[in-house]
């Protein structure tokens, strides 16, 4: 059986780091953008707002007064949520599920922080490391959105609310439907559909973090194998 009060720590330190993460992100991107010149959120990629270039870049004016604030924000939703997973992990579900959970998340975590520390200015593009910064935004992406798909039954094991089984299903269902738009450059912006594919993720994790915050007050002694309350 595992521990009633290790649960509950384990729950809260997660959900507050969950909460905490999405909300560091969004403002460090709405601040960013705030001091851009001629920003627009459906036109312009989240990148972008990384750039310490001054200079165009596909018609796009790079004009980011603070990228040192975005790639903040981008390092540190990345480690919180980081944090976080290795926290909760060894009270999910066991089996491949829990490990395939668990990579997907270390792979969004890892592709994050790599879109901060390669901007994808023109200056990566020249030196080639752009590619770094391509596969971190593959990363942050396709992991993050696989394990909201694979937390309905990771999390199974910790006696939450049956609608997490769900939640995270059609969530990261609609990130990847999102990135195929934006893939394809189809029906919106490349700008909505990246965000799409993006603020999906951080949707999922910010309602995780708060039913976790709210499940550590009323905890009750569960098995890593057990089911939903």
């Amino acid at each position: 059986m595992t521990d009633n009060r290790t649960v509950r720590q384990a729950n809260a330190v997660t959900g507050a780091l969950w909460v905490a993460a999405p909300i560091w992100y969004l403002l460090c991107e709405a601040v960013t953008a705030a001091w851009y010149p001629g920003y627009n959120y459906a036109h312009f990629f989240i990148s972008d707002l990384g750039v310490s270039e001054a200079t165009l870049l596909d018609g796009r004016p790079m004009a980011s007064a603070i990228p040192q604030v975005m790639n903040a924000g981008f390092i540190g939703a990345g480690l919180l949520f980081f944090i976080g997973l290795i926290v909760i992990a060894p009270h999910l579900k066991r089996g491949a599920v829990r490990w395939f959970f668990l990579l997907a998340g270390a792979m969004h975590s890892a592709g994050i922080v790599f879109v901060a520390l390669v901007p994808g200015g023109p200056s990566g593009f020249e030196t080639g490391l752009i590619i770094i910064h391509m596969v971190g935004a593959i990363g942050l992406i396709v992991g993050g959105n696989i394990a909201a798909i694979l937390s309905g039954r990771a999390f199974s094991g910790l006696g939450l609310p049956s609608q997490i089984r769900y939640l995270g299903p059609v969530l990261g269902m609609l990130g990847f439907v999102s990135g195929a738009l934006l893939v394809a450059h189809a029906l919106v912006p490349d700008g909505v559909s990246e965000r799409g594919s993006v603020y999906t993720f951080f949707l999922w994790q910010f309602l995780m973090g708060v039913i976790l915050l709210a499940h550590s007050k009323r905890a009750s002694t569960v098995a890593p194998g057990g089911s939903y309350s």
